[in-house]
C-alpha cells in the first residue's frame, strides 16, 4: 500500500508547474535530438548532465525519463520522411515507413509509428511499476558471489550483443574497466596508477567520460563524414506538406494489425530492455522479426507494412520501462541511455539497489510517471501538434549545430566539476573514443565497463576474502551458479548458434 501511495505521490509531484515545465522541455529536446540523423537521446542526456548539478533530483529525473522516452519515439520521424533513423532502434521502422512515405502515405506511417510508441511506451512504464517491488525482493536473495557473477553476466551479454564487434567490444570493455581502476582501490585507501600525480589520486571523474565518448566523438565523427552543410540533402527538404488530420491511423488498419500485435511487441521489448545492454535496437528487431513470422501479410514487409511499424516502434518504447530494471536494482544500466540516467543518479547522491524503494522511492516515483505521461499524452499530442513540421528540423546546417554542441560539452564538463584538468580528460576521452569508433570499436562499452569495473572488481576480492580465496564460491553458492549458467547459455545462442537475420 505505501509502495502505492509513493507511486501516486509520484504522479502529484507533475502537477507543480516547475516539474512540468522540465518534462515538457525535456520531451521537446528529447524530440529534436531524436530526429536529428547523427543526434539520440543519449547524447541528449549528456549535454544536459552537467544542468543536473543546479537541479533538485525530481526534475533532473523526470526530464531524464522524459527525454529516454521521446528520444526513442523520435527515431521513427527522419526514419519514415526522408530514410535516416534518427536512432538506431528506428532501423526497421525505415524499411516500412519510407516504403509507405514513396506510396504518399508518409502522414499514416508517423501516425502508426507513434500509435506503436505510445502503446508501448505506456505498457512499458506500467511493467515498471508493477514489477520494481518484485525485482527488488528478488534483489535481496542474491548475496556477494551472485553480485559479481550478475555484473559478469551483464558485461558479457553487452559485448556479445555487438555481434560483428565481439572481440573489439571484449577490448574496449577492458579499456574502460582500466581507466576505472586508476584512483584509490575500491577495498583499501590507497592510491594506485596515479602515476605519481596527485591530480589523478582523485581517480576519473563519470563526467568527462561520458561527455568525451559521446558528445565530443561525435562532433569529430560527424564532421569527417560528410562535406554536406546541411544535416540531409537538399532534395528532401521539398517533400509535400503534411497535415494534422493524416496522421490518424485508420481503426481498419489497426484492427488488422491486432491488438495482440501491439501487446505481444511491448512485452517483448520490455524484458529484452531488462537485459542488460540490449537496447532498442535488438527489441525492435526482435519484435518485427517476430511480427513478421506470425504475420497474415508476409509479403507487405519491405514494402511498407504498418503492422511492420506499429510491432518495431512499440518494442522499442517499451523497452525504455525495463531498462529502468537492472539500472535501478543492481547499479547495471539496461541501455546506454540509462548508463547516463545512472550518472545523474550518483550525481545526486542516490545508490541503486533494492534499499532504494524503501528510502528513497518519493524521489524515483516521478520518474515513472514521466514515463507513463510521455506516452500516453506528450507523443500523440507533440505528434499532432508539431509534425507537419518534423521534416525541417533535419534542415539545420551542420556547423551551427555542431558548433552549439561542442560549446556546450566543453563548457558543461568544466561547470561540472571546476577543473581543468576534468575538462582536458572530456577532449582527451572525445579523440580517444573518436578514433575506437573510426575503427569500429562500440564505445558504449567502453562507458559500461567504467561504470561496472568498480562494483566487478569489489565484490570479486570482497567474496575470495570471505571464503579465504577460494574461487570455488562462485560455482557452490547457488545464485553466482545461476548467473555463470545463464551466461553461458546467452554465449551459446548469441555466439555459438548465431540467430538468423529475417529476409526483407
Amino acid at each position: 500500500m505505501n509502495f502505492i501511495l509513493e507511486i501516486l505521490g509520484g504522479f502529484s509531484a507533475l502537477a507543480s508547474p516547475e516539474v512540468l515545465a522540465y518534462m515538457i522541455i525535456g520531451f521537446l529536446i528529447g524530440t529534436f535530438f531524436g530526429a536529428v540523423p547523427g543526434l539520440t537521446s543519449v547524447l541528449a542526456i549528456a549535454l544536459l548532465l552537467p544542468i543536473t548539478y543546479s537541479l533538485d533530483v525530481v526534475p533532473a529525473l523526470v526530464m531524464c525519463a522524459s527525454i529516454f522516452m521521446s528520444g526513442m519515439y523520435a527515431g521513427s520521424i527522419t526514419a519514415t520522411t526522408i530514410n535516416i533513423p534518427g536512432a538506431p532502434s528506428s532501423m526497421m521502422t525505415s524499411i516500412e515507413g519510407y516504403a509507405l512515405m514513396k506510396k504518399g502515405q508518409g502522414a499514416n506511417a508517423l501516425g502508426h509509428a507513434a500509435l506503436g510508441s505510445m502503446i508501448g511506451g505506456v505498457v512499458g512504464a506500467l511493467l515498471l511499476i508493477a514489477l520494481t517491488p518484485v525485482a527488488a525482493k528478488a534483489s535481496l536473495l542474491i548475496q556477494t558471489p551472485g553480485k559479481f557473477s550478475l555484473i559478469l553476466f551483464a558485461l558479457v551479454v553487452i559485448v556479445i550483443s555487438q555481434r560483428d564487434a565481439i572481440a573489439k567490444g571484449t577490448i574496449a570493455t577492458l579499456l574502460g574497466i582500466m581507466i576505472a581502476t586508476i584512483g584509490i582501490d575500491v577495498m583499501q585507501p590507497i592510491a594506485r596508477f596515479n602515476f605519481g600525480t596527485e591530480t589523478l589520486v582523485e581517480g576519473i571523474d563519470m563526467m568527462p567520460l561520458i561527455i568525451g565518448t559521446f558528445a565530443i566523438s561525435e562532433i569529430l565523427y560527424q564532421a569527417q563524414q560528410s562535406r554536406d552543410p546541411l544535416t540531409i540533402d537538399a532534395n528532401t527538404r521539398n517533400l509535400a506538406p503534411i497535415r494534422r488530420k493524416d496522421f490518424l491511423p485508420s481503426w481498419h488498419e489497426i484492427r488488422e494489425i491486432g491488438f495482440f500485435t501491439y501487446l505481444k511487441s511491448a512485452l517483448i521489448g520490455y524484458f529484452i530492455g531488462v537485459l542488460p545492454g540490449a537496447g532498442g535496437s535488438m527489441a525492435a528487431f526482435v519484435s518485427y522479426a517476430e511480427a513478421m513470422r506470425k504475420s497474415k501479410k508476409p509479403g507487405e514487409y519491405g514494402k511498407g507494412s504498418r503492422e511492420g511499424i506499429a510491432a518495431a516502434e512499440t518494442a522499442n518504447n517499451s523497452m525504455c520501462g525495463g531498462a529502468f530494471v537492472p539500472m535501478l536494482m543492481f547499479g547495471i544500466p539496461g541501455d546506454p541511455t540509462t548508463a547516463i540516467v545512472l550518472g545523474v543518479l550518483i550525481i545526486n547522491g542516490l545508490q541503486p539497489g533494492p534499499r532504494l524503494l524503501d528510502t528513497q522511492l518519493d524521489l524515483i516515483a516521478p520518474m515513472f510517471a514521466s514515463l507513463l505521461i510521455s506516452a500516453l499524452i506528450l507523443i500523440p499530442l507533440t505528434l499532432y501538434l508539431l509534425g507537419p513540421y518534423f521534416v525541417k528540423i533535419v534542415s539545420i546546417r551542420k556547423a551551427l549545430l555542431y558548433s552549439c554542441i561542442a560549446v556546450v560539452a566543453l563548457v558543461g564538463s568544466y561547470v561540472a566539476t571546476y577543473s581543468p584538468f576534468q575538462m582536458m580528460l572530456a577532449l582527451v576521452f572525445g579523440i580517444l573514443a573518436f578514433f575506437l569508433r573510426k575503427q569500429n570499436y562500440p564505445t558504449v562499452t567502453l562507458l559500461l565497463g567504467f561504470i561496472l569495473g568498480p562494483d566487478l572488481e569489489q565484490y570479486l576480492r570482497r567474496a575470495l576474502s570471505l571464503n579465504d580465496g577460494n574461487p570455488l564460491t562462485f560455482l557452490t553458492s547457488p545464485d553466482s551458479l545461476f548467473f555463470l549458467v545463464l551466461t553461458a547459455i546467452f554465449f551459446y545462442f548469441m555466439v555459438i548458434r548465431v540467430p538468423k537475420t529475417p529476409k526483407i
